[in-house]
């Protein structure tokens, strides 16, 4: 039964498929390669928040995915000068006490996740408690009250998934086709949140933004 990935988040490190060029076996789609985008939303927080200093990253730590983004974006983080502070939950009791216990970040980083995107609202709940700007994954949580999100289209992903079914069923084996990447990458800002949080989203951030919620 040939398997179509629309969304993966490794495929060969899951051991869904031998590489990205050759899948082999059974199994090909599309992979969203997350960390790849990371220092590009260090970047817009970078941009919102000049004065940035102190990074939190809240993350799910019993999800391994998670931990391990959690590592590249304190790694990228230090790169670019700034502290990091760790909100590790592994349940949503966990939430409002990692909040709690946070003191002097300028800004959020959310590693999301099933645990995250079921409290995304909580979470930005407690964030813009704290005045914190958040960066998300997906437009999803901004739509909840964050205040940006720089990833891939999930919409262009899933009409692309619909690519690859096409030509399995025209008979290509699934195989042989290369497993590909994000082509596509939205950029939402959350008009709402950002007054809130008293923050001035510069005008050409704006100009780049593909959807602004107001």
């Amino acid at each position: 039964m040939p398997i179509v990935l629309a969304i993966a988040e490794d495929p060969v490190e899951a051991g869904f498929i031998a590489s990205l060029a050759r899948p082999g076996g059974n199994v090909t789609g599309l992979s969203i390669q997350r960390a790849d985008t990371l220092g590009k939303r260090l970047e817009l927080l970078r941009e919102v928040r000049p004065g940035l200093r102190r990074l939190a990253i809240l993350a799910n730590v019993g999800d391994p995915n998670i931990v391990r983004e959690m590592g590249e974006v304190e790694a990228a983080a230090r790169t670019l000068g700034l502290e990091v502070a760790k909100l590790e939950i592994r349940k949503p009791e966990d939430i409002a006490p990692a909040f709690e216990a946070l003191k002097g970040a300028n800004a959020l980083y959310v590693c999301g996740d099933p645990l995250v995107n079921t409290n995304r609202v909580r979470i930005n709940t407690l964030a813009l408690a704290a005045r914190l700007p958040t960066m998300h994954f997906v437009k999803v949580y901004v739509e909840a009250g964050g205040l940006m999100s720089y990833g891939p289209s999930f919409a262009d992903l899933f009409r692309r998934a619909g690519d690859y079914v096409d030509k399995i069923l025209r008979g290509a084996k699934p195989g042989e086709l290369p497993v590909e990447q994000p082509t596509k990458f939205e950029l939402v800002i959350n008009l709402k949140t950002a007054k809130a949080l008293g923050i001035e989203i510069p005008p050409m951030l704006l100009a780049r933004a593909d959807e602004v919620i107001e």
